[in-house]
């Protein structure tokens, strides 16, 4: 019996602009119960493909097809801000269009699902990173869709977090497409992969673990820049002689005329090399010139059974201390960096000098109404010019024609990176960084890595990424658990 196909694509072309097309004439099928991968480049269109499957954007042309009406459901990755005030229990309201009797004793299933334990009345806003990346499975879990569509679902959850969801999917009978960039967790369960080249706006379809792809992958560009390299060689060669013989005369002329035509077939053979994804350039983090105790935390607020408590801690950061905040999601990991930003934490002091710089884990410090290029201006320091600063943007991906874009229209990781821009550009003495991995494509975090780790002012970090915190020289560790 053939493999139901539960999802087609059928020569799908979309554009946001006029002549700029995102997707290419893509033609794909997904079978009925597969869990497979999205992958591509920031920016390559991974989103546009959830956002078509899901019918809120339809193709300029082409079909995105189902069998029998199949339902769809998306785990998000980050709640939107208008939802923050919502309770719990209305927020999953929200994922049908009429009132559910036994509502709550849903929700309670799907909680349960996704190992989240909180109360139904207390305020979306109010949950951490962690609770919220957890929460919005749940949601998508509650409407039961034939085919669930995972984005970043890792962002923010620890490893306890991130094992619980493997067993889950793992032990999950329906479709699952996912967009990560987390390998490890991809290579789980993943048992193919849907590859989105940025260059042709093409799919391209593989079998196999996460791995076993992107080494295939990697091989292939081997062998087409290799026959590329023979091609040109020959391509070379028949120019010479063309170049010789038409300058002879006669049959040598007519000699000439049948080389350049099959030179002409020769390179139109040539293979248009896949550029794989690019990888952001080395960077640094130039650090203000301020010396002596930047913070003093005396104090920390924690959450212990959903009540804050106050504990006794004592760290002191000066220049290149490299603190890292660790805990279980839920105890205010977050909470604590966001108001050491806002200056809110009654028991800690930061110099009132120092420039903090900060990376949120949600973007909550960037205007999603501003152009790129405003945000980059409105952080830029005297010692750059304009010039300097496009500059130093393209090295993290941040090209002219995004320059115009509101944030807003950006892809998660393309905010991301600009973050880190914005951080290079403000020459900050406190690094103050909550999962700064998270939407970064897994090319770029060993770069990322280097360049915290010469930094030289004080930085605070949280992360859920083991390999990552390796690459930086932690001298301080704040674990809010055991305190």
């Amino acid at each position: 019996m053939a493999e139901e196909v539960v999802l087609r694509f059928s020569d799908v072309t979309f554009e946001y602009r006029e002549r700029q097309p995102i997707l290419d004439e893509v033609s794909f099928s997904v079978r009925r119960g597969a869990k497979i991968t999205l992958m591509g480049q920031n920016g390559a269109g991974k989103s546009t493909i959830f956002n078509l499957i899901k019918g809120s954007l339809k193709p300029k042309s082409g079909q995105v097809s189902y069998q029998n009406d199949a339902t769809i459901a998306t785990a998000q990755q980050m709640i939107a801000r208008e939802d923050y005030s919502l309770s719990i229990a209305e927020y999953f309201a929200k994922a049908f269009t009429q009132v559910i009797p036994g509502l709550k004793s849903q929700i309670a299933k799907v909680l349960e699902a996704v190992n989240l334990d909180v109360d139904m009345e207390r305020k979306v806003g109010d949950l951490s990173g962690g609770q919220q990346a957890r929460l919005l499975l749940a949601f998508a879990l509650i409407q039961n869709p034939d085919i669930l569509l995972l984005d970043e679902p890792t962002n923010n959850l620890d490893e306890a977090g991130i094992d619980h969801l493997v067993q889950f999917l793992i032990m999950y009978d329906k479709t699952v497409i996912v967009i990560s960039h987390d390998a490890d967790f991809l290579n789980c369960f993943t048992e193919g992969v849907i590859y989105l080249d940025v260059h042709t706006k093409k799919i391209e379809n593989y079998v196999g673990d996460y791995y076993s792809v992107v080494e295939e992958i990697a091989k292939r560009i081997e062998r087409e820049i290799k026959k590329n390299a023979q091609l040109e060689k020959t391509i070379q060669d028949r120019k010479d002689k063309v170049n010789f013989f038409a300058n002879k005369g006669g049959k040598m002329r007519q000699l000439a005329r049948k080389l350049k035509e099959e030179t002409e077939v020769l390179e139109e053979n040539k293979v248009d090399v896949r550029r794989d994804d690019k990888v952001i350039r080395d960077f640094e983090i130039p650090r203000q010139d301020i010396v002596g105790e930047l913070v003093n935390i005396q104090t920390v607020k924690i959450i212990k059974n959903h009540e804050p408590v106050i504990k006794k801690v004592e760290k002191i950061l000066r220049n290149q201390t490299r603190m890292l905040v660790s805990g279980p999601n839920g105890i205010g990991k977050s909470t604590l960096l966001r108001s050491l930003v806002e200056n809110k934490e009654e028991g800690a002091k930061i110099k009132p000098e120092v420039i903090i710089g900060y990376y949120s884990q949600n973007f909550s410090n960037l205007d999603f109404d501003q152009t790129v290029m405003e945000s980059l201006e409105s952080v830029r320091l005297d010692g750059y010019s304009v010039q300097d600063m496009r500059s130093m943007a393209a090295g993290f991906l941040i090209t002219g024609d995004l320059m115009g874009r509101k944030i807003g229209e950006l892809s998660e990781g393309q905010k991301g990176l600009l973050a880190f821009a914005r951080l290079v550009l403000m020459k900050p003495g406190l690094l103050i960084l909550d999962e700064p991995t998270n939407h970064i494509n897994f090319r770029h975090i060993p770069v990322i890595a280097k360049a915290l780790n010469h930094y030289e002012g004080a930085i605070i970090l949280i992360s859920h990424m083991p390999d990552f915190v390796k690459e930086i020289k932690i001298n301080e560790y704040l674990d809010l658990g055991k305190l």
